[in-house]
């Protein structure tokens, strides 16, 4: 595998080129985007192949786009502005025999065209002068090494191109392996450590991310104080923070607002164990604590967590530190430390809206967060709709009306450091299981670890928004949604909502309107309406939406025929204002007017 730091966009323009776009995905873990003109099967479509790339790049996403070179030069050409900040932009060829780093080639292009060649089979053409030379680029450097004045990298370079050697000091076998010309007396100095130093002429240091700073805090604790505990902790031992590897404490913080905050500061991750594990470094500890055991269960969360981080062949080379509420200890491993064989991450649940269904009608970020996720729970139907997207993933598929059971598997799943889709039809936020996310965080029993997971909630298009769309603009002034299912509420409680919408005389999006065993909540619903608004106010029935079968009518409110609706079809009922027109091409739309007929200056001659 590549060591890419984020899973690449692989950007597809024909369906010949699908083959080639899943094997990358296979090895890169990435998430395919095609041309919805001539792909139909891809996990994120899209129209405009230049607004679209512009889009990625400006994004700073990686991207590797199976189309001509050429093609991906005029599009990207008017966003170039400084090659230090461009994210790595590769081109494959449909056959994957040609594999080119168009751009970003020292940000990652070089290296993710060197695996795609070895992986596919086929050439990469890397022009980087050090890269052809020496077999690698001096300032992109391995996994788990720094460089520190990546400025000065050109320069070098320079001088090892006319001819000059290299002297190493320190470990970094990536650099031993190369093609450099290295010798005990060259002028060019290649420095390898975890101290902060300044660089010489014709030096490069490069900070092996062998340190794991431990941080411990009271619950609440300030981020400055923390961030201010670990600079200076780091400084006092003169050693750079581009060498720490990552924040290290117990599971118990996971959650804790300052040790996220001081991670993102020093732009590494914040892994954790739990107390178990920190208590058998208790042997290793300079500063046991029985006030720490008492109250974490462990004699020591700084310095337990930097040693259960190092391994066994590491140690503790800063004791604890204290401020008035942070302890902060290093310890250095002996090679750099791969954080994701380190501890675990705080889990993550995402609450996703897949809305109807069609990849179409998906989200982007929907897309990507399914596509990062390593378990997926939901409505074995709801996971069937995803597709490709399903690949390589954990399934946990649940029947319908097992939803509790669901979400707190999902919640659960993630308490043990995953990261975890939940998949909801729709929007997961409208009827949906967001809510009872957040229902038994507050009631539900959880475990002590899934109630300290981070949680994001992405929309999709909803069941009345879809239904809407289809039918015209219903929805265009206030509108309710009401449920018409008394499984979870009471029928009473139905009636006065409905009697209120009517009052109102809001546009209603009927959800639940029938099921096999319950028929008559609908008709009572309609025969409310009509005693405040006309007869021939529109109903839209719809289901199906996005999918198979799809199917939407219109038809009027006093003719609306309860057997014609099943338990997939959303209903929504006009206002008194909505009206339906019919276009030249035999088309029916229903609208709701906004009232711009009555705006001053508006060409709008009314309504007749």
């Amino acid at each position: 595998m590549m060591s890419s730091s984020s899973s690449p966009t692989i950007v597809v323009l024909s369906s010949s080129g699908l083959t080639i776009a899943d094997k990358i995905k296979q090895t890169t873990g990435g998430v395919v985007h095609g041309f919805s003109r001539r792909v139909t099967q891809c996990d994120v479509p899209f129209d405009n192949v230049a607004e679209h790339l512009g889009r990625l790049f400006l994004q700073g996403e990686t991207i590797i786009a199976i189309m001509a070179a050429g093609a991906v030069v005029r599009c990207l050409a008017p966003l170039l502005t400084d090659k230090k900040t461009e994210p790595p932009v590769v081109v494959v060829s449909e056959d994957g025999a040609t594999i080119v780093p168009v751009l970003g080639g020292h940000h990652g292009a070089n290296q993710i065209a060197r695996h795609l060649g070895e992986y596919l089979g086929g050439h990469a053409a890397i022009t980087t002068a050090g890269d052809v030379s020496f077999g690698l680029a001096l300032d992109e450097p391995d996994a788990g090494y720094t460089l520190a004045n990546p400025d000065d990298a050109k320069g070098v370079m320079a001088a090892l191109l006319d001819g000059e050697s290299a002297k190493i000091s320190g470990r970094a076998p990536w650099l031993r392996d190369s093609l450099l010309p290295i010798g005990d007396d060259g002028k060019v100095r290649l420095t390898i450590t975890e101290n902060k130093v300044t660089p010489q002429d014709l030096e490069l240091v490069y900070h092996p991310r062998t340190l794991a700073l431990g941080i411990g805090c009271e619950r609440g604790c300030e981020p400055n104080e923390v961030i201010a505990l670990a600079e200076q902790t780091l400084a006092n031992a003169k050693l750079s923070p581009l060498a720490v590897a990552a924040i290290v404490s117990v599971d118990l913080k996971e959650d804790e607002p300052a040790l996220h905050q001081a991670a993102a500061h020093f732009g590494v991750p914040l892994r954790v164990f739990n107390a178990a594990i920190l208590e058998q470094q208790t042997e290793r500890l300079e500063n046991p604590s029985e006030v720490v055991f008492a109250e974490v269960g462990c004699h020591g969360v700084a310095e337990g967590a930097a040693l259960a981080a190092v391994g066994e062949y590491g140690r503790l080379i800063v004791a604890k530190h204290k401020s008035k509420r942070a302890t902060a200890a290093i310890a250095k491993a002996a090679e750099p430390i791969d954080t994701k064989e380190c501890g675990r991450a705080r889990g993550h649940l995402s609450v996703v809206g897949i809305g109807p269904g069609n990849e179409g009608w998906r989200s982007p970020e929907v897309s990507s967060l399914v596509a990062e996720a390593n378990d997926l729970v939901g409505y074995s139907l709801y996971l069937d709709l995803l597709e490709g997207l399903t690949a390589g993933k954990k399934r946990h598929d649940f029947d319908l009306g097992r939803e509790e059971a669901r979400v707190r598997h999902a919640m659960e799943l993630a308490g043990e450091g995953r990261n975890v889709a939940l998949v909801c039809s729709g929007d997961a936020g409208i009827y949906a299981m967001a809510t009872l996310v957040f229902e038994l965080l507050e009631h539900g029993g959880l475990s002590p670890s899934a109630k300290r997971i981070s949680i994001q909630v992405s929309p999709g298009i909803s069941a009345l928004q879809a239904a809407a769309a289809r039918a015209g603009a219903p929805l265009g002034h206030d509108f309710c949604t009401i449920s018409l299912s008394d499984l979870l509420t009471p029928w009473e409680m139905i009636q006065k909502r409905v009697k209120a919408a009517a009052a109102g005389d809001f546009v209603i999006a009927f959800y639940n309107p029938v099921s096999k065993r319950r028929r008559t909540q609908l008709a009572h619903a309609r025969d409310v309406l009509l005693q405040s608004r006309p007869g021939d106010t529109p109903v839209i029935l719809a289901s199906n939406l996005g999918r198979d079968g799809e199917s939407v009518r219109i038809v009027p409110l006093g003719e609306l025929n309860i057997d014609e609706v099943d338990m997939l079809t959303v209903v929504i009922v006009g206002s008194s204002e909505s009206r339906v027109l019919q276009t030249g091409d035999g088309l029916k739309w229903a609208y709701t007017p906004r009232g711009y007929a009555a705006k001053p200056g508006t060409k709008i001659t009314g309504v007749d």
